[in-house]
């Protein structure tokens, strides 16, 4: 598809090529380089969008070292979240979405958001929330439709229910906390200090578990009187799973969304059973269009609001100049964050 601005709405005149970050070859944080690429071009149902900050994730490490391809078709940059205006675009798919050229925005991506310009479908894209900076907007996409899509999608958290998140400060943490909270929801959270447990119970966690100084399982029974989580968000897998089923209601749900912690596990099967427990893994970035248009929609009916009153705002730790990207992820691999990192390119 062309950027025709008579036909599309173009803002101003379009560079030929652009920054972006690029991955070397697979390694640690210094194989990321700055580099030269061309400008991504728009297609049938998307936006081009002039980025001014990326998100920092999880998943972009992974991809750096070689472990977590792009799905295909998808940018081999990395990068799966920005903010941003829209510049350019399918006209008929932005009026489906209710945007227009001109717009700031927050999206969500396959790839491609570590550049100054990227190509997302207008149907992940979500307007930037009322008071909220270009640089928080940054940090909602990735954790945002993470966490709906896990635990009120599939784990149909209630209110008055307990959720369990393992990892309640990093940035899929500190949204599990706010938005389960916001929903009526009781939450436990694990997390490696007392610095971590103490930004997670002013976030309005109900419990944090330091889990070098005490045993989760213990502890969440205490907590609920013996009752259990009835929904554990967890990115360990591994050793955990075993533990999370001992800790767990009746009915209850464990999503597994990563595996920090490992790929094998074992755990009482009979247990699962007498409990008829759902043990449910997932992942997002390759997840259909559809999909991820619903969980979008979803966002912005139920949580943008809470957004706007107030409610729910981002945790950003620390932002960096998109040329110190990798200065970035040693940061996330350190783990000594609370919350999101972000990438700035104004």
């Amino acid at each position: 598809m062309s950027v025709n601005p008579a036909r599309d709405g173009q803002i101003g005149a379009l560079p030929a090529s652009m920054r972006a970050i690029a991955i070397r070859q697979p390694g640690g944080p210094d194989v990321l380089e700055m580099s030269q690429q061309p400008l991504p071009q728009p297609g049938p149902g998307d936006v081009l969008i002039r980025v001014a900050a990326s998100g920092v994730n999880r998943p972009d490490v992974v991809q750096r070292k070689g472990h977590y391809p792009p799905p295909p078709g998808a940018s081999p940059l990395p990068g799966l979240e920005v903010s941003g205006t829209i510049v350019a675009g399918d006209p008929l798919a932005m009026q489906a979405a209710g945007l227009r050229t001109g717009d700031l925005v927050c999206a969500l991506l396959a790839g491609g958001g570590y550049a100054q310009y990227c190509v997302a479908p207008a149907l992940h894209c979500l307007p930037v929330p009322r008071g909220l900076s270009l640089v928080e907007a940054a940090g909602l996409p990735e954790t945002f439709f993470t966490v709906w899509s896990n635990v009120f999608d599939r784990g149909n958290l209630q209110p008055g229910q307990t959720l369990l998140v393992h990892g309640g400060s990093s940035g899929i943490g500190t949204t599990a906390i706010q938005l389960a909270k916001a929903a009526g929801a009781q939450v436990v959270v694990t997390a490696g200090s007392n610095e971590k447990c103490a930004a997670c119970l002013q976030l309005g966690a109900d419990r944090a578990i330091q889990y070098h100084e005490q045993d989760f399982v213990e502890q969440v029974l205490a907590f609920t009187q013996g009752h259990g989580a009835d929904v554990v968000l967890d990115m360990v897998a591994g050793s955990y799973v075993a533990r999370n089923v001992q800790c767990m209601a009746t009915d209850g749900k464990l999503l597994i969304i990563a595996v920090q912690g490992g790929k094998d596990a074992s755990f009482n099967a009979a247990t699962v059973l007498m409990r008829r427990l759902s043990i449910i893994g997932s992942t997002l970035r390759n997840q259909p269009h559809a999909f991820k248009a619903a969980v979008a929609s979803k966002l912005r009916e139920t949580v943008w609001p809470w957004i706007d009153q107030g409610k729910i705002h981002p945790v950003i730790h620390a932002c960096f100049d998109a040329s110190q990207a990798a200065q970035a992820h040693a940061l996330m691999e350190s783990g000594q964050h609370v919350g999101k990192i972000v990438l700035t390119w104004e």
